[in-house]
């Protein structure tokens, strides 16, 4: 009997001693890498990029062309093509460029090549007339140039440039050159009044807007190329515009003068934006911080004057209190050029609202379009929908996406 115990006792610690080395020879199994994927939310697009894209998609559907033309409206003129409709919507696309989507490229590029279709080549100087039909045809029907037209034309051709490669660059560069070479050739700055541009060939008044995008327009080129001409015209523009159409009283630019001299001391809310701008770039060309200074102080100005605080935006002008996408949204991007110089958030503010006022009373919240006038608070609203304001309304929606 002890035998047995003593046995059984021995085969029990020679059992209890063997699993004892095995645990030690099998260590736990290593624990595999955690595929749970991290609850990481999505990044947010902002809701003005998202307004931007669908304004676009009103574009392709009513207003591009076969021919790679956009039409004044789907309604009451859908065969003619204006030249800052058009030149606009390239404008709205090297807005959306720049944010980062190439597909909007294609379009820029084709409706830049379509802009042939306004060019005088006729005359050894150029220049855009302002109208022909959707098809190309029609050119120098009305044998009218605008200044303004041509003027911005060349910037629109500069932020396209900004976004290009290769030969569409050069392209763009050169056509902005070509816009320069018209204005100063064209014979619209004269000794009237002791210089400024008059607002087309026909010499009937000499505005803001007009001198104002000249003087963006030297100026930019005269950053890019260094060329001497650029930077003397841009200073005579400036010169021009600070002593006979700037009030001190507002501080504001007024209207324009007439062939008889009257000077027209309403306030335009595009006018002043347009300077603004100038005024910024002209600062940082010639390196003179005090342009900066005169930027803000104008700014500051169109929202003493120009800012309706009631409804939230600005007015079209100080004898006519509507609203309108291209002209009052212009303000708005001064206000975004205004903060990218100095970093004031409060600039954005304006530009936001602004847009937000727009927005709420002249946007058709279905297609995306936009309609072109209305009063403050939605009375007497048109019922077009006009290709510049809805090229417009794409641009600064894409332009203020960046920062809301």
């Amino acid at each position: 009997m002890n035998r047995f115990l003593f046995t059984g006792l021995s085969l029990a610690v020679v059992v209890t001693l063997l699993s004892a080395c095995e645990d030690k020879q099998q260590p736990d199994p290593i624990a595999g890498p955690d595929t749970t994927k991290p609850n990481v939310p999505s990044p947010t697009v902002s809701r003005y990029l998202t307004a931007a894209r669908k304004t676009h998609d009103y574009v392709l559907a009513n207003l591009l062309t076969p021919y790679k033309s956009y039409r004044v409206n789907a309604t009451t003129d859908p065969n003619s093509a204006f030249e800052w409709y058009n030149v606009s919507q390239i404008y709205a696309d090297a807005a959306m460029v720049k944010r980062g989507d190439t597909t909007y490229a294609t379009y820029m590029n084709d409706s830049f090549n379509w802009m042939s279709h306004f060019w005088d080549d006729a005359s050894p100087n150029g220049g855009y007339f302002a109208f022909v039909r959707i098809d190309g045809t029609g050119k120098g029907s009305d044998p009218l140039k605008y200044i303004d037209d041509n003027s911005l034309s060349g910037v629109i051709y500069l932020d396209a440039y900004a976004v290009s490669t290769g030969a569409m660059k050069t392209a763009y560069l050169d056509k902005a050159k070509a816009c320069a070479n018209w204005l100063i050739k064209s014979g619209t700055w004269d000794t009237t009044f002791d210089g400024g541009f008059w607002w087309n060939t026909a010499k009937t008044v000499k505005p803001t807007q007009s001198n104002g995008l000249a003087m963006q327009l030297f100026t930019r080129l005269y950053m890019i190329t260094g060329e001497s001409i650029y930077r003397d015209w841009a200073t005579n523009v400036n010169n021009w515009l600070s002593t006979k159409l700037y009030e001190s009283s507002t501080g504001l630019f007024v209207w324009q003068i007439d062939q008889s001299g009257k000077r027209f001391t309403e306030k335009f809310t595009y006018d002043n934006a347009i300077m603004v701008e100038a005024f910024l770039l002209y600062g940082e060309a010639m390196n003179d911080p005090s342009y900066q200074v005169k930027a803000q102080a104008l700014g500051n100005a169109m929202n003493r004057t120009l800012w309706d605080k009631t409804h939230n935006v600005y007015i079209f002008n100080t004898s006519d209190r509507r609203i309108s996408p291209a002209w009052c949204g212009w303000g708005s991007q001064a206000m975004i050029r205004l903060y990218e110089s100095d970093k004031n958030a409060s600039w954005l503010g304006y530009a936001q609202g602004n847009i937000d006022a727009i927005n709420t009373v002249l946007r058709e919240p279905n297609s995306g379009g936009y309609y072109q006038f209305a009063g403050l608070d939605g009375a007497g609203r048109y019922t077009n929908i006009e290709g510049v304001d809805v090229a417009w309304m794409q641009r600064l929606q894409a332009l203020l996406s960046t920062y809301r």
